[in-house]
């Protein structure tokens, strides 16, 4: 069922979150790494396992078997898990350059793993509604389409994934902290099994289509790759065959296009066979038509990676206490984000979208790029908070940490419309049997994202420490202009957003484009 498969993407988040939130700490005092070089680290593996899914994606949708992808996954996920749990052990060998060797392959494991699993669970979760298309929220809306469905879906798998989130960033580190680092990886593992076993023990209540004719056309990658080698050969031969001019389309596939030429030089009578191939780069030209609003939501995913680095080193001396010996935790305040979704998210079902339709009578009260364009909307009046808060803290030493709680709710307001849109957008937007391809598009935003954001900070810094110049991200906070940075963030964001505005207007949706 699609509510057991929200319960074990919440389940994966615990445990990800309770390795991933802390692990900075984990390397510095157990692997003995530098500061910055466990930064560094961190910062590198996010990227790379946000991006994993784009890579294994192809090779997901290619096997005709959800149920084992996600198993085979997950059991590389728990590999990796088990691994970086060995490396807190006594027993474990004293080599610093074998430890950290292994621990780094571990860290791979997850990430291979994740790449594999989260995609192919969600995109398998959207399978469910072909039975069950009601969620809590519109039970009594029994005339809900399908569109409308998988909305709730991913409205509700995002609920999932904080929830676990929060659970696990709140309660890992303290475990971490108080009672070891063996008993604090040893749970997220454990928790990590215990999904697999769920998940296995509910076989017999999902439903997923494995006949004989979907087997046999199941391979998105195959058919890409020949895509690509038609395209090649193209360039090189003056004389190609055209395609059959009726074309057959299926199950709503864009690349269910019949190439009519088994052979790309020379001509070949049209054949009657049922549609299996790929014309020349139809695969291809999907994923290419869908990069511009791709490229677009990179900005929103650099601010996205700002909670964790430069908000909390403003926290870090702002004023932080609590009576006179308790100080609030600088990074404590990245829960507000999560609390803000969890709290505002059934708002969003119950309030927003009834008021909405009545202004735009649409059943989903607003589209899929309306909604990603309110949460960067969102994102981008969050920098200018955050840059007008940064100017009073430089101004008065002695400002209260609160004074950061509104960009940081306001960020998880436009997570509630930008993420889970953009989870709804790129899953709809690609073919059927590509669907692990759109949710990799999404995850892949953020992994990009990431590097992106170090390659910004590295020019800046550049830039403005020339000539013995205080650099914008100066370790002395007194120093610092991170307003700048906001600022800057600010205005390229709005930029992407105008951009953004006018691609959606010449956009066109594979049901506009006639594939339906």
């Amino acid at each position: 069922m699609a509510w057991m498969i929200v319960v074990i993407a919440g389940m994966e988040r615990f445990a990800f979150k309770g390795v991933a939130s802390n692990l900075v700490t984990y390397l510095t005092d157990v692997i003995s790494m530098s500061n910055s070089k466990a930064a560094k680290t961190v910062n590198t593996w996010s990227g790379f396992t946000s991006i994993m899914p784009l890579l294994v994606a192809p090779l997901a949708d290619s096997l005709p078997d959800p149920h084992s992808t996600i198993l085979t996954s997950s059991f590389i996920y728990i590999l990796g898990l088990a691994a970086l749990t060995s490396t807190t052990f006594e027993w474990w060998p004293k080599n610093k350059s074998v430890s950290t060797a292994f621990m780094f392959w571990s860290l791979c494991l997850i990430s291979l793993g994740q790449g594999g699993y989260n995609p192919s669970l969600q995109a398998f979760g959207v399978e469910q509604l072909e039975d069950e298309d009601y969620f809590p929220s519109n039970q009594t809306e029994k005339a809900t389409s399908k569109s409308t469905g998988k909305t709730m879906f991913f409205t509700w798998w995002y609920f999932g994934v904080c929830s676990g989130s929060l659970l696990g960033v709140s309660s890992m580190s303290y475990v971490q902290d108080t009672f070891g680092w063996s008993l604090g990886f040893a749970l997220p593992t454990l928790v990590m099994v215990v999904s697999n076993v769920l998940f296995s023990c509910g076989t017999s209540f999902q439903a997923y289509s494995t006949s004989k004719e979907m087997i046999s056309d199941h391979k998105p990658l195959r058919a890409t790759l020949q895509g690509l080698k038609a395209a090649f050969m193209k360039m090189f031969n003056s004389s190609i065959c055209q395609s059959k001019p009726q074309v057959c389309v299926s199950d709503l596939e864009l690349q269910e296009d019949y190439l009519a030429s088994q052979k790309l030089v020379g001509f070949s009578e049209p054949s009657d066979e049922p549609c299996r191939h790929i014309c020349l780069t139809d695969n291809v030209k999907v994923t290419l038509r869908l990069l511009p609003i791709w490229g677009m939501l990179l900005l929103f995913a650099v601010i996205f990676q700002l909670p964790v680095t430069f908000f909390t080193k403003q926290g870090m001396t702002m004023k932080r206490n609590i009576g006179s010996n308790f100080k609030i935790p600088p990074a404590t305040l990245q829960g507000a984000i999560t609390v803000s979704i969890i709290l505002l998210m059934p708002l969003y079902d119950k309030v927003l979208i009834p008021l909405t339709r009545i202004f735009t009578r649409n059943d989903r009260g607003i589209t899929v790029m309306q909604r990603m364009g309110t949460g960067m909307v969102l994102s981008i009046i969050a920098m200018v908070i955050a840059a007008l808060t940064e100017e009073k803290r430089l101004r008065t030493p002695s400002l209260s940490i609160f004074w950061l709680l509104p960009q940081y709710i306001l960020l998880g307001i436009s997570d509630i419309f930008t993420v889970v849109g953009m989870q709804e957008f790129f899953y709809g937007e690609v073919p059927d049997k590509m669907k692990t391809m759109g949710i990799a598009l999404y995850t892949s935003v953020f992994g990009v994202g990431s590097f992106l954001s170090a390659v910004m900070i590295s020019v800046i810094e550049y830039i403005t420490a020339r000539e013995g110049k205080q650099s914008w991200f100066s370790d002395d906070m007194t120093k610092a202009r991170l307003d700048k940075y906001y600022w800057l963030l600010a205005i390229l964001s709005s930029f992407s957003l105008l951009i953004y505005v006018a691609l959606c207007k010449f956009h066109k949706s594979r049901i506009d484009m006639g594939d339906e």
